[in-house]
């Protein structure tokens, strides 16, 4: 009788090799694979969208909220489950609500980034953060989703510059 290398009480297949070893069955060589990460989205991914029906649950803000009853709306609505979206007439509105939304999720100060949003906060958010508040700020209603996507990404890539958020 031959002794198996396996660690007793380990049960050993057919190939002699024992279970969850990394070595195929049949011995041969190991298959390569290539494990890639999921494609992430970044926040302005299908940020903007034209003006159209709200499913039911989820809070509508408009762009007439004034921006203290703004900040305390983001700051309550984060909390719940079913999300928000925004209307927003200019990239630098839009980058002040996605701020405010990133620092309610954080527990920072929601009216000061609405008033000054943190773009190397936010463009230093991590896949996990920038998918909580995707998760949180659904999507921005526009009446011209295209500008506003080049707009907020031209914001977020000279740092705000220009992004007044009066509407």
């Amino acid at each position: 009788m031959t002794e198996s290398s396996a660690a007793p009480g380990a049960a050993v297949p057919e190939s002699g090799a024992p279970s969850g070893s990394a070595v195929p069955a049949g011995g041969g060589e190991p298959v390569l694979m290539s494990l890639q990460p999921p494609a992430r989205r970044n926040l302005t991914d299908g940020l903007f969208r034209e003006p159209g029906p709200i499913p039911p649950g989820i809070r509508a803000l408009g762009p007439e909220i004034p921006d203290a009853e703004l900040a305390d709306l983001i700051g309550t609505v984060v909390h719940t489950a079913d999300g928000f979206i925004a209307r927003a007439e200019h990239a630098g509105r839009a980058l002040a609500i996605l701020a405010a939304t990133a620092a309610a999720l954080c527990g920072e100060d929601v009216r000061r980034a609405l008033a000054t949003p943190d773009i190397a906060f936010l463009t230093g958010l991590n896949p996990q953060a920038v998918e909580a508040v995707r998760g949180v700020l659904l999507w921005i209603e526009a009446a011209n989703p295209a500008e506003l996507t080049a707009g907020l990404a031209a914001l977020l890539r000279r740092g705000g510059e220009g992004s007044a958020t009066a509407g």
